[in-house]
């Protein structure tokens, strides 16, 4: 069995649930999650190591997804919302950005603990506030405001830095 069979077998139904919670679209999630393959099979050579495989998957899932979202998204001029959404991207955003990614990762290096190590498990190691919780011994509710003070933090040093 190849790399990229043994990938798929181990890793389809986890990606494909992931798009699935994201997309709530049975298909749509089915043909992002093979596209995702397809993908990383043009590209797993190039797979550094840096965070887990699933990590590397569901980060490419997300960004065809994202991609999927913005080429089928149409105002026609009805039902517009009364507010817009904030256009300012998140900071989840703006770290899959590669240029502004190594700006955050210079600005998570200077953090104080545990306002590093957290912001690294949500983010990239995309746990939920109730497993960084655990990891630490206190609640889900602390790994939240852990989690918000450490994304002011660094939104507010690289506003310093612009």
């Amino acid at each position: 069995m190849d790399k990229v069979e043994e990938l798929y077998n181990d890793y389809f139904h986890d990606v494909y649930l992931y798009i699935r919670s994201l997309s709530v679209d049975d298909h749509l999630a089915e043909e992002i999650t093979q596209e995702t393959f397809f993908r990383a099979m043009k590209s797993v050579d190039s797979f550094r190591g840096d965070c887990d495989i699933r990590v590397w998957l569901c980060q490419i899932a997300k960004n065809l997804l994202f991609t999927h979202s913005k080429k089928n998204r149409r105002f026609t001029g009805e039902n517009i919302p009364e507010t817009l959404p904030d256009s300012k991207p998140s900071l989840e955003d703006i770290v899959a950005d590669g240029e502004q990614s190594m700006e955050i990762h210079h600005v998570l290096h200077t953090l104080s603990e545990p306002y590093k190590e957290v912001f690294t498990l949500r983010v990239f190691g995309e746990l939920s506030f109730r497993q960084i919780g655990e990891i630490f011994g206190r609640t889900e509710s602390w790994a939240r405001v852990s989690f918000h003070r450490a994304k002011l933090k660094i939104i507010e040093e690289l506003e310093v830095q612009k």
